[in-house]
């Protein structure tokens, strides 16, 4: 299975001025502990860490000192996370006939979620790992007044990874682009063409570090994974 690891944005949300998958997380960077999860799981024999150029030469040390053994491809990113993904879907192996797309800030997914993705887009088209949302949601109009609240258990949050037909999603990825739409994941693409995409179920711990509270919330999660 090829896996596509976006890994190019920066971490303004977080206060950084660099890449927030270079910040540490228990004295290591995120995004090693999503390659760790990666070169964990079964099912992935390739992976694509799409990262911008100035950034190349840090990845490079985390693969060196993960001595990582499946083969894997840095690939230069883009301005979004769409076109970055666009970037990393024409860096694929001609072989690869599905793909998995799993964000670095991610770093807290399980090799066992990434196997499980995996097993199940053998069986459809797309994909995405999610979770029930507990929230009570409120859509709001521009003047934040609440317009409706929508039944929660129709509600799933999505994470990732996600996954899908490598052929399909390029096509959807050129329609995309072809009409000027703006998404912000892959399933969206997908949704917008008129293509089914299934829920996966995911993992509560498998949060997006966006903020320096989700690194404290990370940081107690991992503590408590690897306890002992």
């Amino acid at each position: 299975m090829h896996l596509l690891i976006p890994a190019a944005g920066m971490g303004r949300r977080m206060g950084s001025e660099r890449n927030k998958l270079l910040l540490t997380l228990r004295s290591k960077p995120l995004l090693t502990w999503t390659i760790i999860a990666a070169q964990a799981a079964q099912s992935i024999n390739w992976m694509g860490i799409i990262a911008q150029p100035n950034d190349e030469e840090y990845i490079k040390e985390i693969l060196a000192a993960l001595s990582v053994t499946k083969e894997v491809e840095i690939i230069y990113g883009g301005a979004t996370r769409q076109e970055s993904v666009y970037n990393g879907l024409q860096a694929l192996p001609a072989t690869a006939e599905r793909v998995l797309i799993h964000d670095g800030a991610r770093c807290l997914a399980t090799p066992e979620l990434i196997d499980r993705c995996a097993r199940a887009i053998a069986h459809c088209q797309g994909l995405v790992a999610a979770v029930t949302v507990k929230d009570t949601i409120k859509v709001v109009d521009e003047n934040r007044l609440i317009q409706s609240t929508p039944d929660r258990r129709q509600l799933w949050a999505a994470q990732t990874p996600q996954a899908f037909d490598v052929k399909l999603l390029k096509q959807c990825h050129d329609f995309g682009l072809s009409q000027g739409w703006e998404v912000t994941d892959d399933a969206a693409l997908f949704e917008r063409c008129g293509l089914p995409v299934q829920i996966v179920e995911g993992e509560e711990t498998n949060l997006k570090i966006t903020t320096p509270v989700d690194l404290q919330v990370a940081e107690f999660i991992l503590a408590q994974r690897y306890k002992g």
